[in-house]
């Protein structure tokens, strides 16, 4: 994967998706590695009525607008979960597909959290409810507006990976301390 450039060796803009095939949610961040400034966030929705591979087509061109526009050095997914039905969750693989597909073409690094790992990285509880996670990506990225719950979700997704990118700065500096290499 390609190694976008960046003002300095800390600097990212992460981007977190949601799949879905009727909702993709998308949520944008730049981060110093310590702190999170929220960028954008929305949905894609494409007619329900359309037959998938329609929907998935317009899903893709959104997702490729997106990382153009915002240019993101790291996507966040998340990943695969056990839907209510087969068809439920082969339509999510399939739009899980397409975001691994953007990222791909766009050379940009993928990383894949599960449910649990972001509610407890986001609300300190793996087993909390869509809302609580919704309440507290408002909280930390200072939002006032409404948000979706996709979109909420894939800032949740973002903001979770900007936790392991603080994590593993801090254990960098402590190594450093310890070997006494600064």
């Amino acid at each position: 994967m390609k190694s976008p450039a960046k003002k300095n060796s800390q600097d990212f803009t992460i981007l977190g998706i949601d799949p879905g095939s009727i909702f993709c949610g998308y949520g944008v961040i730049k981060s110093n590695g310590r702190d999170a400034e929220y960028i954008a966030s929305g949905r894609i929705a494409p007619p329900a009525a359309k037959p998938l591979h329609l929907r998935l087509r317009l899903i893709h061109e959104a997702l490729t607008e997106i990382v153009s526009s915002y240019q993101p050095t790291d996507i966040v997914v998340e990943k695969i979960f056990f839907a209510k039905s087969a068809k439920a969750a082969l339509h999510l693989g399939h739009a899980r597909g397409v975001v691994l597909l953007a990222a791909a073409i766009g050379e940009i690094t993928l990383h894949e959290r599960s449910a649990l790992e972001v509610k407890k990285a986001i609300v300190g509880y793996g087993r909390a409810e869509k809302s609580q996670v919704q309440e507290m990506v408002k909280m930390i990225l200072k939002i006032r507006g409404t948000l979706y719950p996709d979109s909420a979700d894939a800032l949740a997704l973002a903001l979770c990976y900007m936790n392991t990118l603080q994590f593993n700065n801090a254990v960098k500096l402590q190594n450093n301390l310890i070997t006494g290499n600064l």
